[in-house]
């Protein structure tokens, strides 16, 4: 009987385009996409493939709540670019990490937006990778809003404050003050300082450890979009102003000597005799520093508004607005018989119509009043027009939500 050799069974191996490239790729995969990694050279054997790192974005998914930023993750490898387009195609930009793990926006994302998340990677072995991803967030159910001074553009005087004023309440005032950013030309020492407006509203204010000085640029950047008040709601837009600081004005109100004197640059202008308020605690003057408010010119004052009857109805010329409370330096020819003798007004500074013309002309919105007297009714409040200035650089640096 003749013997056959047995020997091992050869099977032919099977390597479609198919199957190769199932083997020779490796998927990148991302909270809400995912795309392939690079694939490897031909030669390479098994033992050497790696998947690509894996990518996680938060927040995602749709209708997230806003107000916090954009986290991009790798896992396995490290980030070599991101990308995040927001609402109208505006790109977030961020900050990576030193071992370039983790990318972390600059901005919160805003109410009512979408965003699209690119990622590239990279893994220690060289296999790069790229991720997709997108998310929605909500509405919001509330907005607020700002109202603030000075005006952008504008040159202001020496005590001018910066001044937001808002139309809900700010529950969360740390979160708001961390977006308020001010930049000066002059490295200004300032603070914000939080107060109820003299309209009952909530109300920060940044100024100055002391008056600006004259030539400062001043910048205010409040980047409050996608920063949630609180109960107040969400702000849905960011505020920005740029204004310069004139020269150094000080208008000086001696109520005791019965005179006006208006100073710039250390050295005296003009002093011009006047008639503060009657003494009492309802029509004397304010003493402490106020602020020129605004120039408001020729004004109907009517005692009705301010809770003295019908004592007076009056047009009155050349009015400056001191407080919100009402008062002002203005012309007040029908006092002219107490200029410079007694104090015999409602509570404003009055004085001669050619005196009150020619300080109209020289003041600007923002130079201090600095008031003092034995015979006026009490201090300035600090909400009561920009009454900042009446309160110490301690105390005031103590009314920042972030001391």
């Amino acid at each position: 009987m003749s013997r056959k050799r047995v020997g091992p069974i050869r099977r032919p191996r099977l390597r479609t385009a198919a199957v190769a490239a199932a083997l020779l790729s490796a998927v990148l995969t991302a909270c809400s996409g995912s795309a392939p990694a690079a694939t490897h050279a031909a030669g390479d054997t098994e033992q050497h493939k790696e998947r690509a790192a894996t990518v996680t974005v938060t927040p995602h998914g749709g209708r997230v709540t806003a107000g916090e930023p954009v986290r991009v993750t790798a896992k396995g490898g490290t980030l070599t670019a991101v990308t995040v387009a927001g609402p109208h195609d505006k790109a977030l930009t961020g900050t990576l990490s030193a071992d370039r793990r983790t990318w972390t926006s600059d901005r919160n994302v805003v109410p009512g937006a979408s965003y699209t998340v690119e990622a590239g990677t990279r893994t220690p072995g060289g296999t790069t990778g790229r991720s997709e991803s997108s998310f929605t967030t909500a509405a919001a159910r509330k907005v607020n809003k700002v109202d603030w001074r000075p005006g952008d553009g504008t040159t202001v005087g020496v005590a001018q404050p910066i001044s937001l004023v808002f139309d809900n309440p700010v529950t969360d005032k740390a979160a708001v003050e961390r977006q308020l950013k001010v930049t000066t030309s002059d490295d200004t020492e300032g603070s914000w300082g939080w107060l109820t407006d003299y309209s009952g509203r909530d109300r920060v204010d940044w100024r100055p450890r002391e008056y600006w000085r004259p030539g400062t640029e001043v910048t205010l950047d409040a980047r409050l979009d996608g920063t949630d008040s609180g109960r107040g709601g969400w702000f849905v837009r960011d505020y920005q102003a740029s204004f310069t600081v004139g020269a150094r004005q000080v208008v000086k109100v001696d109520l005791d000597r019965k005179q006006l004197t208006l100073q710039r640059d250390g050295r005296t202008v003009r002093t011009v005799p006047v008639s503060g308020g009657t003494p009492g605690p309802d029509t004397g003057s304010w003493r402490g520093t106020a602020v020129v408010l605004a120039k408001e010119g020729t004004v109907r004052m009517n005692s009705e508004t301010v809770g003295l009857g019908d004592a007076y109805d009056e047009t009155v010329h050349d009015s400056i607005r001191l407080t919100w409370s009402g008062m002002y330096a203005h012309a007040a020819p029908w006092n002219a018989a107490f200029f410079g003798r007694a104090n015999r007004s409602h509570g404003c500074v009055g004085m001669s119509d050619a005196d009150a013309g020619w300080l109209y002309s020289q003041v600007r919105v923002g130079d201090p009043f600095e008031i003092k007297g034995s015979e006026a009714k009490g201090t300035v409040a600090p909400n009561n027009g920009f009454g900042d200035w009446n309160v110490g650089w301690d105390q005031w640096r103590q009314k920042s939500a972030l001391r």
